[in-house]
C-alpha cells in the first residue's frame, strides 16, 4: 500500500520554456490532444507556449471537467494604469485535473491586492491593484461596466481620481 501518491512528472517534451526562478506547481493533459496546461508560480501556460501571468487573467471557471479562462486584454494605457477588457474565452477539457483548478483559482485570487467598484455619472468602473510576480508594488488597471462611455472626458477624469485615491490608500505609511 502506498501512503503517498505522487502525480507523474510533467513529460520533458511538454515542458514550457520556463523563465528564471519559474517552477511548475500543477499541470494537466488536455483531452483529445497532446497538449498540456501548466500552472507555474508566475502564471498559466496554455497550449502553444503562451503564458498568461496570474495578473492577466480576469476570470477562471472550473466545471468539474472544463477549465475556462478569460484573459484580460489592454484596451488603452493611461497615466499610471491600464484600461482592460475581456479577451476571448479559452477552454480546456482536462483529463486528470489534479491540483490545476485549485492552483489557478488560488493564484488568480492572490494576485488581486485591491479591488473596488464605483458608480460613475454614466456607467461604472472596477479599480484593481494586482501583484505581478517578480515586481514590487501593485499594477493598476480599470475595467468598465458594459455601456460606460469610456472615452468621455468626465469619465476619464473621474477614473483618474478613483485610481489616484486607490493608489494613495495602498501606499505604505512612512
Amino acid at each position: 500500500m502506498r501512503l503517498f501518491r505522487r502525480r507523474p512528472r510533467l513529460p520533458a517534451a511538454s515542458r514550457p520554456p520556463l523563465g528564471p526562478e519559474e517552477r511548475v506547481v500543477a499541470w494537466s493533459a488536455v483531452a483529445e490532444t497532446a497538449d498540456v496546461v501548466v500552472a507555474t508560480n508566475h502564471g498559466l501556460w496554455l497550449p502553444g507556449a503562451q503564458r498568461l501571468g496570474w495578473h492577466e487573467i480576469h476570470k477562471a471557471a472550473w466545471s468539474g471537467r472544463e477549465l475556462r479562462i478569460t484573459p484580460a486584454e489592454v484596451a488603452e494605457d493611461r497615466d499610471g494604469y491600464t484600461v482592460l477588457v475581456d479577451g476571448p474565452v479559452v477552454s480546456f477539457l482536462l483529463l486528470e485535473p489534479g491540483e490545476l483548478p485549485d492552483q489557478v483559482r488560488a493564484r488568480v485570487t492572490r494576485s488581486v491586492a485591491y479591488t473596488t467598484h464605483h458608480e460613475l455619472p454614466e456607467g461604472a468602473v472596477r479599480v484593481v491593484g494586482r501583484r505581478v510576480s517578480g515586481r514590487d508594488g501593485l499594477t493598476w488597471a480599470v475595467r468598465y461596466d458594459s455601456g460606460t462611455p469610456v472615452n468621455q472626458e468626465s469619465i476619464v477624469v473621474a477614473t483618474d481620481e478613483l485610481v489616484g485615491a486607490a493608489r494613495s490608500s495602498t501606499e505604505p505609511a512612512d
